[in-house]
């Protein structure tokens, strides 16, 4: 008789990966090194535009412990860092070398790399180096007028277009326009371990490798074997323990390929590892965006059209990204709500900063700042509250799959499933909306600068096209599960076995998960836009699946019955609905050696469109300018929750990081543009007294009816809408509709506002 079987998935199990880094035996890149290392330091430009003149190294390279300089004419042989993501073809002609050529564009850019015995040799031999660069004028807005970028081209190069309906006919025929000008200031993410890279070349095997990969490491493999004229099948990427990741770590930058280079040309293994000040002035940063945005509206609020402009500031060069953030802040700009024609141009600039690339929420950060400004606007032209406006214009669940009428990431964007109104209802329930604005609105007739704010958005999960899974159960009963994604601390293992676990009839805590390592699965397409738990979680349901199968009919075969009348529950085999003989699956591994094993693919041409509210309660110090949030509540809709808790805790660090943004993180730059936050004591992040109290409501109400599971993604929710949340209870707390226009809301910003 089959035991109850106990199910995983929904349910809030602990994490499989902790162990090794409660332990302290966690293996980041800087704890990999390898016999007769080198290690690599990376001279950069301290000037923001200039000609490249020459490099004097030679005091560098009587040092002792030196063994080697690299300028651009050692490496000019490696092509620039190609595109992985929206690589318009005008864009090709912006991408970065590994060393600069003729021109530095940024201050932190690589100019040279210097090889030693040791990281403490190495620098020092670095400021031996003698760059002679002659100065440019350097470009620092992105909103003004275009500048040469070398002798041929323009700082502006290229145009995003995106739209639908007639805009025109619609601004003609509205009861009023509401137009509003906004901005996002430029911060990223700042991961608690920086980058690095250690590579090694295998002469014996004729294999190179690299460790300390993230994110993706398969497209990495194959692009940097073929920057250096190599097979991918003699090139594999290892990703140990990985100190944060956030949409910056784990893209190609010029270091990862010097390394790999370098133990090429010298045989020998080479390592680096950044400073805090390199990564504040050299990995990728994002988010600086400039709207003109305008709506027209009919006399009740709703939305006829919305027209909207923005300069995107994407820094020196198009970097692994090219155009996804401004693609995707086109894009996803209309939210939950019905838009019945819409125009969005947005100008890609650079300028003479460091490049930009992907953070947590690309692009929808951005646009949904700017978005919920423009709702609530809307609302005090027509005089009700900004909840009211934003129900009037939801689009409706009887409207699903709604079909937005744009694609951005190769894809066309058809809302699959959702019900924004019920879960509005849901969060200002959990909020006691109606008790909050009593409080509040009797705190500020005592005197207090209080507010609170709401600001909803629709999300992206699930990118394809495809993630395979490979699945094993070994003879002591163990089981391996393969896979071509990456983890980045979002709880990849557990999650992946608890839907093995559901799915073979074996605990999940006997599950092994492998990942991030290129030489056990041949194809990978790693952990980014929320995809893994959609894409990789179906692939392991489906390779599960199909080794269940297999196991039943090999022990219908030893156990002399039909594969239909047995079940696996709980790693053992046994009779559906009657007594009789049983094995585990440990003895039939051992039984059938190598036969217990499946793999299988899921393919996805489309993504699924997870949705949330977030409402926030803020005080303002009129003295100080600085903003207190007193309460945060954050309603999403998962579609299924695979580990609830794991859900919970990936959205209050997305609300961290979002608080970052909307309230202190900022890279600013001199007008020579000198960076001015390349230390924590010029660029503030929260600390934990920062964070504010978070309720979060996970719900299931709209199951992507895309998956068999049901799945949307959960990494990006927690960011997407905390600038537009935080601002809208600003202006509450002010009672200035519209004061906030621009974000970070600094105390510098805010007191100039309060003057």
């Amino acid at each position: 008789m089959s035991e109850s079987i106990q199910k995983f998935v929904g349910r809030s199990v602990a994490r499989l990966e902790d162990r090794p880094l409660l332990l302290g035996q966690g293996r980041f890149a800087a704890d990999i090194s390898f016999p007769g290392q080198w290690h690599m330091r990376v001279v950069r430009s301290a000037v923001a535009h200039g000609k490249l003149m020459s490099v004097d190294a030679a005091a560098a390279l009587r040092l002792p412990g030196v063994h080697a300089v690299w300028t651009y004419k050692d490496v000019a042989h490696i092509p620039p860092i190609p595109f992985r993501l929206t690589g318009l073809k005008e864009l090709e002609p912006y991408r970065q070398t590994v060393l600069a050529s003729d021109y530095v564009r940024y201050v932190g850019e690589p100019v040279a790399v210097v090889f030693a015995d040791d990281a403490y040799i190495a620098e020092d031999a670095a400021e031996l180096l003698e760059l002679n660069i002659e100065p440019l004028p350097p470009v620092l807005d992105a909103s003004g007028a275009t500048g040469p970028f070398d002798d041929a081209l323009t700082t502006e190069p290229s145009i995003i277009r995106k739209g639908y309906g007639d805009v025109e006919a619609a601004f003609n025929a509205a009861h009023a326009v509401v137009s509003l000008e906004l901005a996002t200031g430029r911060h990223s993410g700042v991961p608690l371990e920086t980058r690095g890279a250690i590579a090694r070349y295998d002469a014996a095997r004729d294999v190179l490798e690299m460790h300390g990969a993230a994110k993706v490491p398969w497209w990495n493999r194959d692009h940097i074997a073929k920057m250096l004229g190599r097979s991918r099948a003699n090139m594999h990427l290892y990703e140990g323990h990985v100190g944060g990741g956030f949409g910056i770590r784990g893209e190609i930058y010029p270091e990862d390929v010097l390394v790999c280079a370098a133990a090429l040309a010298f045989k020998t293994p080479v390592k680096w590892i950044e400073d805090r000040r390199e990564h504040l002035i050299a990995a990728n940063h994002s988010r600086q965006q400039q709207h003109k945005i305008r709506a027209a509206i009919d006399a009740d609020g709703r939305i006829l059209a919305i027209d909207n402009e923005f300069f995107h500031d994407n820094g020196a060069y198009m970097r692994t990204h090219a155009a996804t953030v401004p693609d995707l802040a086109a894009a996803m700009l209309p939210g939950p709500y019905r838009v019945p024609a819409y125009r969005a141009v947005g100008h890609i600039r650079l300028t003479n900063k460091t490049p930009c690339g992907t953070y947590r929420a690309p692009g929808r950060y951005e646009s949904t700042f700017v978005r919920e400004r423009l709702m609530d606007a809307i609302a005090a032209k027509v005089g009700i509250d900004g909840v009211e406006i934003r129900r009037r214009n939801l689009i409706g669940k009887s409207a699903m799959p709604y079909d937005l009428q744009l694609e951005t990431l190769g894809t066309h964007i058809v809302y699959d499933s959702g019900d924004y109104a019920l879960l509005l209802d849901k969060t200002l329930a959990l909020a006691g909306w109606p008790e909050l604005q009593a409080s509040l609105k009797k705190r500020r007739a005592a005197g207090e600068k209080v507010g609170a704010g709401v600001a909803m958005f629709v999300e992206k999960s699930g990118l394809g096209p495809s993630d395979t899974v490979r699945v094993e159960v070994k003879s002591d009963g163990k089981v391996e599960v393969v896979t071509g994604v990456a983890s980045i601390g979002q709880g990849v293992e557990t999650a992946m076995a608890q839907i093995c676990a559901d799915a073979l009839g074996v605990d999940y805590a006997s599950i092994d998960v492998v990942h991030g390592q290129t030489d056990r699965i041949d194809t990978g397409s790693g952990a980014f836009a929320s995809r893994v738990t959609v894409m990789c979680g179906e692939a392991t349901r489906l390779a599960s699946v199909k080794l269940r199968d297999k196991a039943l009919l090999l022990a219908a075969e030893l156990m002399q019955t039909e594969a239909s009348a047995l079940d696996i529950v709980n790693g053992e085999i046994l009779p559906t609905g009657t007594i009789g003989p049983s094995m585990k699956l440990s003895e039939l591994a051992q039984a059938r050696p190598g036969e217990l094993t499946a793999e299988d693919t899921f393919l996805s041409s489309h993504m699924v469109y997870p949705y949330g509210v977030h409402i926030a309660a803020v005080k303002v110090d009129a003295e100080t300018g600085a903003v207190q949030v007193e309460r945060y509540v954050i309603g999403y809709d998962i579609g299924k929750a695979v580990n609830p808790r794991l859900v919970e805790s990936q959205i209050a660090g997305g609300l961290a990081q979002g608080l970052g943004g909307a309230l202190l993180e900022e890279f600013i730059y001199d007008d020579n543009g000198e960076p001015l936050s390349v230390t924590f004591a010029d660029y503030l992040m929260p600390t934990a007294r920062e964070v504010p109290p978070v309720s979060i409501l996970i719900t299931e109400d709209a199951p992507s009816p895309l998956t068999p599971l049901g799945l949307n993604g959960a990494g990006e929710g927690g960011a997407n809408p905390v600038g537009a949340a935080l601002a809208s209870a600003i202006d509450d707390a002010l009672q200035r509709p519209g004061a906030i226009v621009a974000l970070p809301v600094t105390p510098h910003r805010l007191k100039a506002i309060l003057a």
